[in-house]
């Protein structure tokens, strides 16, 4: 059997699968063929965008998603207000958050405040923007990956989340990749950057 692997930049407002729900874009929408048995490793909610898998190998989807290889993801967030330094170590120490109605005590994370606004295509739809309030960025690499997990991270610190990108998995980063991108990467390669061993 021949496995394939993409590297896909997800856009804002395009679900993380290929059926339809009502008028919601999805990943049948990319200009891409893809062979049938290709699907998502994981998810980005629809209002979240970046880097996300797309493979028929199920050893790595196995890999990437079960919890007990925690593997790591970064994120840059935007985040509404000028974030304080007790919400950043907050958010590093782990905060208590609220998984399908269950409390949930979040992992210790890497936090870094981004001086600079980091080298992103403009969302479409922009953010709204209110007038004479600042908003910040953040670095956020996580080693687990529940359900809403970083909005829920970042208002249970009182900053909620106005734009959220999955940065990079591992040693895997966006790059220069555009919205809707799609990029076929080899095995030896994507497994190396994962530092993963088969």
């Amino acid at each position: 059997m021949k496995y394939h692997y993409f590297l896909i930049y997800k856009p804002f407002g395009m679900m993380s699968q290929f059926s339809r729900e009502g008028d919601k874009a999805t990943l049948a929408d990319l200009s891409f063929d893809f062979a049938k048995d290709v699907y998502p490793v994981g998810r980005l909610d629809a209002d979240s965008e970046g880097l996300l898998f797309l493979t028929n190998d199920t050893f790595l989807n196995n890999r990437l998603l079960n919890p007990k290889f925690k593997h790591q993801r970064t994120y840059f967030v935007q985040v509404d207000g000028q974030i304080t330094d007790t919400a950043l170590k907050e958010l590093q120490k782990g905060v208590k958050i609220s998984i399908d109605g269950k409390p949930h005590q979040t992992l210790p994370a890497k936090v870094e405040l981004l001086v600079n606004e980091p080298p992103l295509p403009p969302r479409t739809p922009p953010i709204r923007v209110r007038q004479n309030i600042p908003t910040s960025w953040i670095a956020l690499t996580l080693h687990e990956g529940k359900n809403r997990q970083v909005r829920r991270m970042t208002a249970a610190v009182g900053f909620p989340t106005l734009r959220l990108v999955r940065w990079a998995i591992e040693d895997i980063k966006l790059g220069t990749m555009q919205p809707a991108e799609v990029v076929e990467v080899e095995k030896e390669w994507l497994f190396k950057k994962l530092k993963i061993n088969r």
